[in-house]
């Protein structure tokens, strides 16, 4: 067991962060959960209940709505929407500690590098693959998965020996939990397929209210997603990020096998009325395209859409 880490932060406890904090304080890790007052109220009554494999179980990390409490922290699962990354970047920065490691737990491709132009430590991308929800205040529920591939922010400095070494002892680290850490020499094409996996699914399973499985079975909605990733994987090569089509058609098709009862994050972003981060997915696909001459006429019209939807939240 590595001895590296001794505090955990969660920045952002929502779904994600407070499904890898509640695993990591299960562990008998000291873990700070910072997010919203509701859901840290109802942590320091009950504990954080951690909904999983048919049973639900009472764990005990320490929460707070005050950034400052990652102070002594060494680890932070930074775990905000890609809207909010800016301004808590910027934000967090005076509360860090000098060595403290920055792990960005985050959809889309340009929230690390966001990060690390506000503070000085290592900030280290992961690409997330798990499926939860704040089913109430106090309460994660895990759907499927939970695994996690980190690497360098910039692929060169991933063959230096100090930050092979933390990236290696990050994933230690979680394996000590029971969470999966697999170290990839090239993170950020891992976070485009990711992206790629979003744009297909999150602003259907929004505009529909429909599960992955839902989606899967309609081949209409297939064809849309299959023109999202051909709109992506286009774009990549464009980014000089490579992605393979006939690759990220299988990546995209196997989420659904291996999630269908799962809505997506901007699903539950739409039913409770919160803003979503479709800018940062499908917008910016759209934006990017635009920028570099690649058209996205599917991503665009998602990216309307959901933007349609969110217009009339004030009108419900």
């Amino acid at each position: 067991m590595t001895q590296r880490f001794r505090a955990v932060a969660v920045v952002g406890a929502g779904a994600v962060g407070s499904f890898y904090g509640a695993m990591l304080a299960r562990a008998g890790h000291p873990v700070t959960l910072i997010g919203r007052a509701a859901h840290v109220q109802a942590i320091e009554r009950n504990g954080l209940r951690l909904d999983m494999a048919g049973r639900v179980e009472a764990i005990r990390p320490a929460a707070s709505i005050d950034l400052a409490a990652m102070r002594g922290a060494d680890l932070v699962l930074f775990c905000v929407k890609s809207t909010d990354t800016e301004a808590v970047a910027r934000d967090m920065a005076a509360h860090l500690d000098p060595d403290a490691i920055v792990l960005s737990l985050q959809n889309g491709v340009e929230n690390a590098p966001t990060i690390a132009r506000h503070v000085r430590q290592l900030v280290v991308p992961a690409c997330v693959y798990v499926a939860t929800a704040i089913s109430e205040p106090g309460t994660v529920k895990h759907f499927g998965r939970g695994d996690l591939v980190i690497g360098a922010l910039d692929a060169r400095a991933g063959t230096k020996a100090d930050v092979a070494a933390i990236l290696r002892d990050i994933a230690r680290f979680f394996a000590t939990a029971g969470v999966a850490v697999t170290v990839s020499a090239d993170v950020m094409a891992e976070l485009w397929s990711k992206l790629m996996v979003n744009c297909a699914y999150n602003a259907i399973s929004a505009l529909a209210q429909a599960s992955y499985g839902q989606l899967a079975a309609i081949p209409e909605v297939c064809a849309i997603q299959q023109a999202v990733v051909r709109e992506v994987v286009a774009l990549s090569a464009a980014e000089g990020v490579p992605l393979k089509l006939e690759a990220s058609m299988l990546a995209m098709e196997r989420i659904a096998a291996a999630m269908p009862a799962q809505l997506s994050s901007t699903a539950q972003d739409v039913a409770r009325r919160k803003p979503t981060e479709s800018d940062h997915l499908n917008g910016f696909v759209a934006r990017r395209g635009r920028e570099l001459g690649v058209p996205t006429p599917v991503n665009e019209t998602l990216h309307a859409l959901v933007k349609l939807v969110e217009a009339g939240y004030a009108e419900r």
